[in-house]
């Protein structure tokens, strides 16, 4: 009686590790752009920031406006108006995030319960997020991708691959 040799052949290695080797490459291509979820981490942070305002806008029947614009070195945004115990964090926690507001310079939170529409767009890298409120709702995503969506570029920083108007 002839005992077969006990391990693997060279075929079964080979195919275990073409099994492994396509599992792998479809699991990196299913993993999420990581500025993508930087983006709408600060995105949902925002709108918690608006809402927030909004509501101590509402609350006191103050006028509180954000603006996109830095005051300081350490401000990449303001919320103007707000008492300075309601005023929150004035950073990005991703410093190369952008804003804009859609057709103006700042967002009116309040204190007038229906604002009118607005919207912000938000960038980092080459994704993009549009911000907005038909002005009666909260502020939410509207759009979310890459820049070859029809979101406005922001202001002296063309979207790459357009022509500059100056």
């Amino acid at each position: 009686m002839r005992l077969r040799p006990r391990g693997f052949t060279l075929l079964e290695l080979m195919v275990v590790v073409a099994i492994i080797a396509i599992s792998t490459a479809v699991v990196s291509l299913a993993l999420p752009d990581p500025s993508a979820s930087r983006l709408e981490r600060e995105a949902a942070r925002l709108i918690a920031f608006l809402e927030s305002a909004r509501a101590e806008a509402r609350a006191g029947g103050l006028t509180v406006i954000w603006v996109p614009q830095p005051n300081g070195p350490d401000t990449d945004y303001q919320f103007m108006g707000l008492p300075p115990k309601a005023t929150p964090a004035q950073q990005w926690l991703e410093r190369e995030v952008r804003a804009e507001v859609v057709g103006g310079r700042s967002i009116t939170l309040g204190p007038e319960p229906v604002v009118g529409p607005q919207s912000i767009v938000l960038r980092l890298e080459k994704q993009q997020i549009l911000i907005g409120t038909d002005g009666l709702g909260p502020f939410d995503v509207v759009r979310a991708g890459t820049p070859d969506i029809d979101l406005p570029p922001l202001e002296g920083n063309p979207v790459p691959g357009e022509a500059s108007a100056n």
